[in-house]
């Protein structure tokens, strides 16, 4: 066994470290679980540490993301059981965000933005494992294809296809006119009010007559069992719930990259709403529950009624 001089160490951590957000992102959008990309990310770190000559490695970018990437495939392989015995709706682990990025943020966090959207990921959920492995890797990260077949084990020519067919996939389920990021926080902060004073039918008028509600409780949090359809059922179902869960504190947060909803009930409980906007109105309501999915949220700032700039948005 070849022994890695402290140079070489300190030279395979740095650039570990540098490729840290980038191997999260990979692992996550294949995963849809932030606590199994980080285990996918540590995991390969220990296999980097664990070769016998380092300096072999002729990409260590590429040898990185391929390792997290079939790491992260057998974590979705394993999960897919899991989630078929899941109780209610299964949905991503949300990415959230209250406020502006610290400066600590970067080597740890995965970048918010459209490659992470809770709609994507939902979409994504609908794929074979190899499909959205393709996918992941190819459209969203450009990866090669002769890299990918190395993951999935398939023909370079096979992988194009993989990714072929779930991109149709993903573009039938993408909103075709997405809101900016001020529509969406604005249309957010409409939901809420309508929510908050019983507005049934200003809140219809903000949702698509199609709108799509899921929610997510692990059977460890009271929410829907089953995914329900059409505006005049969803919107009373969202007014019933705001009143039953007797929400202390809801405030605007960057929920995986855009507007969505952080709220706490007046027992401690959380709550984290997605939106999907298209066309000016939403056509998705994404609600997790489950604390399991919840750990990693920030701690809740400060309340400043007087403060134009506070986030809250009232009980």
């Amino acid at each position: 066994m070849v022994t890695t001089d402290r140079n070489t160490e300190e030279m395979l951590a740095r650039h570990f470290e540098a490729s840290r957000p980038r191997l999260l992102r990979v692992a996550y959008t294949m995963t849809g679980s932030l606590v199994e990309a980080e285990d996918c990310v540590q995991e390969a770190w220990l296999r980097l540490r664990g070769l016998d000559d380092p300096s072999e490695v002729r990409n260590l970018a590429a040898w990185l993301t391929t390792t997290v990437s079939r790491l992260a495939l057998d974590a979705l392989n394993s999960a897919r059981v899991r989630r078929e015995r899941y109780f209610g709706t299964w949905l991503p682990e949300p990415l959230v965000e209250v406020g502006a990025p610290g400066p600590a943020d970067p080597a740890d966090r995965v970048t918010l933005d459209e490659s992470v959207s809770m709609a994507l990921l939902v979409v994504l959920e609908l794929l074979s494992p190899a499909e959205r492995t393709a996918f992941v890797l190819h459209d969203v990260f450009g990866v090669p294809f002769p890299e990918i077949a190395e993951v999935v084990g398939r023909t370079p020519a096979a992988v194009r296809q993989l990714a072929s067919r779930a991109r149709r996939h993903v573009e039938d389920g993408r909103p075709r006119t997405p809101a900016t990021h001020a529509e969406q926080d604005e249309l957010v902060r409409a939901f809420t009010a309508a929510c908050r004073d019983g507005d049934l039918p200003g809140l219809i008028a903000l949702l698509d007559p199609d709108v799509v509600l899921r929610g997510d409780g692990g059977g460890k949090a009271a929410t829907l069992q089953h995914i329900e359809r059409n505006a005049a059922r969803v919107a009373p179902m969202m007014i019933g719930h705001y009143r039953a869960v007797g929400t202390v504190d809801i405030l605007v947060a960057e929920v995986n990259g855009a507007p969505g909803l952080l709220a706490r009930s007046g027992d401690g409980e959380l709550s984290v709403v997605a939106f999907t906007v298209d066309a000016g109105r939403i056509t998705a309501i994404d609600l997790v529950r489950n604390p399991d999915k919840l750990t990693k949220i920030p701690n809740l700032p400060g309340h400043a009624p007087d403060d134009p700039d506070d986030p809250y948005l009232g009980p």
